[in-house]
């Protein structure tokens, strides 16, 4: 299976509304009865990722095979969550096909504010290794594989760069549609239509809203940051709360751009679409990859959408799930489905 065999249906190829699709509500109450396997048997995980840090996140471990095929880590995007249906979609198949899954929360996101004082920015990479090599350490005899969308794939190719070094038994990282330069990805979203950016703002300012109140003082943010737009807010949040000096700097801190790939070990899948309206073809076809990684870019697809059918189905379940099949040791029989 590859990008090029994806073709939507000619009334779903308009990007943006493959892009909205993607994490919509309608898709989950469409298959709640298949998600609620994924749901009904996990268990809630507390992980000490180092320095005092602690993210949540959700085991499902595989009942119907004696063995699964292996553990696939799923980081959610910038303001999703473990809940996040994308997330729930691929979890739940991911499951039927033999694997055990976590969903890891990153810090603020779901109902986490409360757990540590400092707030999230896209630069705290060290606490998303320290939980996936916690993960790790609690599941040993399982062969692990991570898989991020959009901010979410970004952590994950970087995730997938320190595994080595941090002693990270990775087999394998999957990043659908991920963030490559995040000042590219600014512009992009500045320069697309206008509910992209009020549905990040709207989804940023709540969950500050809620930071604030479990942490009341000191203020975060004055409310002329609150009132200004994309670009204002993530520049009062970086002056404000990191040590970069500059918007730019921060980008740049997480930016995977050009040869920032170059020394990746571990098997890699990068899938995009042409037509991503939030994160630019061109930022892929630049980048300087080794033979470890695949890039494969979809005709069709908006941001993390491929859906493929008006039933809302999505190909990317089917692509991960074939993915997994032939990179992780197949160590629990057929596929269920």
């Amino acid at each position: 299976m590859n990008a090029a065999d994806y073709q939507p249906p000619r009334l779903l190829r308009n990007p943006h509304l493959q892009s909205v699709l993607a994490s919509s509500g309608v898709r989950r109450l469409l298959f709640r009865r298949r998600l609620s396997l994924l749901e009904r048997g996990a268990t809630e995980h507390v992980l000490d990722c180092g320095d005092g840090v602690r993210l949540l996140g959700l085991h499902t471990p595989q009942r119907t095979l004696a063995t699964a095929r292996g553990l696939v880590v799923l980081l959610h995007g910038w303001e999703g969550s473990v809940q996040s249906s994308y997330v729930l979609h691929t979890g739940s198949r991911l499951l039927a096909d033999g694997y055990d899954v976590f969903r890891l929360n990153f810090r603020d996101h779901g109902a986490t504010h409360a757990l540590n004082r400092e707030l999230f920015h896209s630069c705290r990479l060290d606490e998303v290794v320290g939980a996936v090599a916690a993960v790790a350490r609690m599941f040993p005899e399982r062969a692990l594989a991570i898989v991020g969308f959009s901010l979410g794939g970004n952590f994950a190719l970087r995730v997938a760069l320190r595994a080595p070094d941090a002693g990270i038994p990775l087999s394998y990282a999957l990043a659908v549609c991920p963030a490559i330069s995040p000042s590219d990805a600014m512009d992009a979203i500045e320069q697309a239509p206008w509910f992209y950016e009020a549905y990040f703002l709207r989804k940023w300012r709540r969950s500050l809203l809620l930071k604030q109140r479990a942490f009341p003082q000191p203020p975060l943010f004055a409310p002329a940051d609150m009132r200004g737009n994309l670009r204002e807010l993530t520049r009062a949040l970086v002056l404000r709360h990191t040590g970069f000096e500059s918007i730019e700097a921060y980008f740049d801190g997480y930016s995977i751009a050009g040869d920032r790939l170059a020394a990746m070990r571990v098997p890699t899948t990068i899938l995009t679409s042409v037509d991503d309206p939030i994160i630019p073809v061109a930022e892929f076809r630049a980048l300087t990859l080794p033979p470890c990684v695949e890039l494969d870019i979809a005709p069709a697809g908006g941001h993390c959408g491929f859906i493929r059918s008006l039933a809302l189905n999505s190909w990317t379940e089917d692509y991960i799930a074939d993915r997994m099949h032939s990179h992780l040791p197949a160590e629990g029989g057929d596929s269920l489905i």
